[in-house]
């Protein structure tokens, strides 16, 4: 099973031709907030499941800022990641992980991708595939479940 990442689109859809072609067959998409809207218009054009979570610039929304979800019995913990500070660091959001029972957390906000093991806890940001930040380059992740295992990985869009 292959699942697609993306976080912080900001309603700039543009790259999703190529972001399709890159990314191959995946199984589902989560998107991870800032212009959760866009969650949608991704179902749509690709027919793929979208799982979304609510960004600091999402207002007006019914859908959550948080949730667990879990792929071939491993569990995400999955929010945009503002309300835990990961600007300033991961502390708050790998404290919150282990409360839930969850080593495998996905977050975005800070549009740096970054794949970062703390605590017993991985945390994996895509990146942004529409506005990266420092010297970073378009991206997404992509996770890779094979069993219970998961692999992850950054991926140029």
């Amino acid at each position: 099973m292959r699942i697609a990442v993306l976080s912080d689109t900001h309603g700039r859809l543009w790259f999703i031709d190529d972001m399709i072609r890159k990314m191959g067959a995946v199984d589902g998409i989560i998107h991870l907030g800032d212009y959760v809207g866009d969650a949608e218009k991704i179902r749509k054009y690709t027919g793929k499941e979208v799982i979304s979570v609510r960004g600091n610039c999402d207002f007006s929304t019914t859908i959550p800022t948080e949730r667990v979800v879990e792929f071939n019995n491993v569990k995400l913990f999955i929010t945009h990641g503002h309300n835990y500070g990961v600007k300033h660091g991961y502390n708050r959001l790998v404290h919150k992980a282990r409360e839930l029972g969850v080593k495998w957390v996905l977050y975005g906000h800070t549009h740096v991708p970054e794949i970062y093991q703390q605590d017993g806890v991985t945390l994996i940001n895509p990146g942004s595939p529409v506005y990266p930040r420092g010297m970073n380059k378009y991206t997404i992740a992509i996770l890779e479940f094979g069993g219970t295992r998961l692999i992850p990985y950054i991926m140029e869009t």
